[in-house]
């Protein structure tokens, strides 16, 4: 009797098919019941995958909120238009805008630090980034001496790498842990580990905790800007994870940190649940620090709003990415309890804001000064001053503290775009009212940790 030849892999290939883990099983069942031809073809036509979705021709038509108003300007401006042109080839976006505190952050094609990226039934971890939900909240202490605030504050909160140690942790609700549970990308011991000992700490960069003098009222106010922290940076791990398992299969073209995860897949939707949780753990970081400064000093507060800024909204099948926006429209905050904060930097006022959406601001506003030059270029713009003349030069009269004492001159106000320019642009461009403004008294930042890293202090 004639033996009958294998169905192999390559015969797989040959039909036109990807090879992938399937392979195994298909062979095996093939091969065990000795399908031949159309019978092969037939069960194959299970496997065959859609074919792959392009880039759109030409970029998607995205709002410029943005102009330079200087040579230092120039590039940068140039700079975000070409990446965001880049980005609106990405097969699920319908809509963009850009802000005026927009600058480059990442290779050409990549979302820039206030631009909004609008796709349909899709979610982009890379177009909210690691810090996802960073936000700002304000308190408002009454006639409270603001110097009272901001040691009490500074007592109280924690700057710079990991979380906090057994002792000085907040309590995690129950709550809270039976929502990472319920979510199998946030229930693993090193997610939930993350959200107990990060709960009340503000990370380093740009996150800060400002107080200040309200121009209206006269009031005492303290504003936290921060983020998820290690809880938000391991979710976009996975988010990202997921998104090029997706991308490889449904458009190979797209850049792999513009990837999406389809919002109608059992992963997007666990995916949306786990940004949800992950907002409400962030909410609760703030208000932690804030209830127990207002507790150290022993008095109740007046009036209390809260904002993100980085974070994926929806709007029927739309999701807006805003990577350092501030929403202005209330149907993409349905907890929202006052109008919107938008801080600029130490030395300058924070700005409470309201708006509402227009065809070129989709619902936005800026989130910040942003800035014109990396973080490198600004320490090499500082000549020969030292760190601490640079430091009297721009912080005179204000109260300015880093948590690490070890001064980041990054952070100084010059480091970031003018402060005045930006404030011009949202009028011109009708990115929101200033309603009221906090005045600065004084700040805290991480400031310069690494110095005194304990990994530095064992190489020395």
């Amino acid at each position: 009797m004639e033996q009958k030849l294998q169905f192999t892999g390559a015969d797989i290939i040959q039909l036109g098919f990807r090879q992938g883990a399937w392979f195994k099983e298909a062979l095996a069942y093939i091969n065990d019941n000795q399908l031949e031809n159309e019978e092969i073809e037939a069960y194959l036509e299970q496997f065959k995958l859609p074919d792959p979705i392009e880039l759109h021709a030409q970029e998607i038509t995205f709002h410029q909120n943005i102009k330079a108003e200087n040579e230092l300007e120039e590039k940068n401006v140039t700079d975000v238009v070409q990446t965001m042109k880049t980005l609106m080839r990405t097969p699920t976006l319908v809509n963009g805008v850009i802000m005026p505190d927009a600058c480059p952050t990442g290779p050409d094609g990549t979302i820039p630090v206030g631009g909004v990226a609008v796709a349909k039934n899709a979610i982009h971890p890379g177009m909210h980034s690691a810090d996802i939900c960073c936000s700002v909240m304000l308190t408002d202490f009454g006639k409270t001496n603001p110097k009272e605030v901001l040691d009490a504050a500074h007592a109280i909160t924690h700057f710079g790498g990991g979380g906090r140690s057994r002792e000085t942790q907040f309590r995690f609700p129950a709550e809270m842990l039976e929502a990472f549970q319920s979510n199998y990308l946030l229930n693993d011991e090193k997610m939930i580990s993350a959200a107990r000992s990060h709960l009340g700490t503000q990370g380093d960069g740009n996150h800060f905790l400002f107080v200040g003098i309200s121009k209206n009222t006269g009031n005492t106010m303290m504003v936290t800007h921060h983020g998820s922290r290690g809880v938000g940076a391991n979710l976009y791990r996975k988010g990202m994870h997921l998104a090029e398992k997706f991308r490889k299969t449904l458009s190979p073209e797209t850049l792999p940190q513009n990837a999406w995860i389809p919002f109608d897949t059992k992963e997007g939707q666990v995916y949306w649940e786990a940004l949800q949780i992950i907002r409400s753990w962030t909410k609760l970081n703030h208000e932690c620090l804030h209830d127990a400064t207002l507790e150290k000093l022993g008095i109740e507060k007046e009036n209390r709003y809260w904002n993100e800024h980085n974070f994926v909204f929806k709007e029927g099948d739309l999701f807006y990415h805003a990577k350092g926006a501030t929403p202005l429209d209330p149907k993409f905050m349905p907890d929202s309890t006052g109008p919107r904060l938008i801080p600029l930097n130490m030395a300058e006022s924070v700005l409470i804001v309201e708006g509402a959406t227009t065809e070129t601001n989709l619902g936005f506003a800026p989130h910040g000064a942003g800035r014109n030059i990396s973080r490198t270029q600004h320490r090499k713009s500082k000549g020969e001053k030292t760190i601490q003349e640079v430091f009297e030069e721009e912080t005179q009269g204000l109260d300015i503290r880093f948590f690490s004492n070890e001064i980041d001159i990054t952070e100084l106000p010059s480091a970031y775009k003018n402060a005045a320019s930006v404030r011009n642009q949202m009028e011109e461009f009708g990115l929101g009212t200033v309603i009221d403004e906090v005045l600065p008294y004084g700040c805290i930042m991480a400031g310069n940790w690494e110095v005194n890293a304990p990994w530095k202090k064992r190489r020395r």
